[in-house]
């Protein structure tokens, strides 16, 4: 089997089961050998910074010298970002020889009216790989929610970490956060330790107490306050890390933004949590993890002259980051955007706290079947007097909001450019941006 015949594989099945559950997933990992049982893990929820928060992690524990496993979903570069080891992507032959051992025990059990889903196929992939090179700890993150989410079918981690709710997946996963909390709460196993991100919605703070209680976990709540701006900007923060257990820390991460300090607290409070568990993670594996994190599309700065700046922000809590960092890192500046949404989103709520930052707003459609048309997004960006264009691809998209930029530029200070809304919108734009700055640099 190829690589591209792999991906046809995983691609032919199911995006969602018929039905929730977790026991499906777990019989499917039982044939192929459980593969989970022979690995440790962290495990990862939260609407919001559990992608940044699994980066730094894994690439902290990297350099303290253990094999680490690192499982994201979904993918902006290319398709094998989601299986990763000491921070390289799984090698194309290997993915096909797992696929062509799993996928045989995956058409068996729809034989027997089991139908497996894309997600836990590549659930199973990643955990037989893992197995297979000997992982001392795998970062693990949820796909949605987490209650029944596949990969629940874990016992209990070396760590829980809970990171920011806020209202996402509504039709799924509950219309309020304490719903939503409960859902991401199904990852807090019994006799476990629970990091919870500091910065919570009202009512997410009892819920996670509560089941944190009930499954005897001792809850280690990582504050805001934790981690001390020193100095930010486009290249990131520098900042000091004191949660009173250790002696204070002073680091630096390249990912942009405040609640990238909040993210680090969470991870930071997780490494103490490890340490305790009995990994060796020494302050120097700390501040080189971190300073060497790489997270693409969010908040990612992806060319300086003009500014060009791309983040997967596509629900109220994500847009509420990206607005407080451009009003920080871009003020003075006037501001070009890119736009595309998935309309089962709460697009409105997204929109309402961004357009207004800009001066003019490209909407495209993102390549994806539960795409915003252009034209229904251009209407609703029209409600907030910006201009708006139509554009019909990726490219155009682009070259608008470049021209648009040069034409708003003034003196020295250019206009910027930010790319957001949909992670699908945002693994195309990225591909095209940087194909757009090689060409210019040919």
């Amino acid at each position: 089997m190829t690589y591209d015949e792999a991906v046809k594989k995983i691609n032919s099945l199911l995006v969602f089961g018929s039905k929730p559950g977790l026991e499906r997933v777990s019989e499917l990992i039982q044939r192929i050998g459980s593969p989970d049982k022979k690995l440790k893990f962290v495990h990862v929820a939260g609407t919001n910074g559990k992608g940044s928060v699994c980066a730094s992690l894994a690439s902290i524990l990297t350099q303290a010298g253990y094999k680490t496993g690192l499982f994201i979903s979904p993918f902006v570069i290319e398709f094998r970002e989601r299986f990763q080891i000491n921070g390289e992507m799984i090698p194309y032959q290997t993915l096909a020889d797992i696929v062509e051992e799993v996928f045989p025990v995956v058409e068996q059990m729809k034989n027997e009216g089991k139908i497996i889903t894309e997600f836990e196929m590549v659930l199973a992939a990643a955990l037989k790989w893992y197995e297979m090179e000997q992982c001392d700890v795998v970062v693990l993150e949820t796909g949605l929610g987490g209650r029944f989410d596949a990969t629940n079918i874990i016992s209990t981690p070396l760590a829980s970490v809970i990171m920011s709710i806020s209202l996402d997946h509504t039709a799924v996963l509950g219309d309020t956060c304490e719903k939503i909390a409960f859902e991401k709460c199904g990852i807090i196993k019994p006799d476990g330790v629970t990091v919870l991100y500091g910065d919570q919605p009202e009512g997410v703070f009892d819920v996670v107490k509560k089941a944190a209680a009930e499954r005897n976990n001792r809850l280690v709540i990582a504050c805001p306050h934790f981690a001390s701006r020193l100095d930010s900007g486009l290249w990131g923060s520098r900042f000091v890390f004191d949660d009173g257990e250790g002696k204070p820390l002073t680091l630096t991460t390249p990912l942009i933004g405040g609640h990238q300090l909040k993210n680090a607290a969470a991870a930071l409070c997780t490494v103490r949590v490890l340490r305790e568990r009995g990994l060796e993670i020494p302050d120097e594996a700390i501040e080189t993890g971190l300073a060497g994190v790489k997270f693409p599309a969010r908040l990612e700065l992806l060319s300086e002259e003009p500014v060009v700046l791309l983040d997967g922000a596509h629900n109220p809590g994500g847009a509420a980051a990206l607005s407080a960092a451009i009003n920080e890192h871009l003020a003075g500046r006037k501001r070009v955007a890119v736009v595309g949404m998935l309309a089962d989103k709460d697009v409105h709520a997204a929109l309402s706290m961004l357009v207004p930052l800009f001066d003019y707003v490209a909407a495209v459609q993102p390549d994806n079947p539960r795409a915003m048309t252009a034209e229904a997004l251009a209407k609703i960006v029209s409600e907030y007097g910006v201009p708006c264009e139509v554009c019909h691809d990726y490219p155009a998209a682009y070259e608008t909001a470049l021209k648009r930029a040069s034409e708003l530029s003034a003196g020295e200070e250019q206009a910027a450019v930010v790319v957001f809304g949909s992670l699908y919108l945002a693994s195309d734009m990225r591909r095209v941006i940087l194909n757009n700055a090689e060409g210019a640099n040919a």
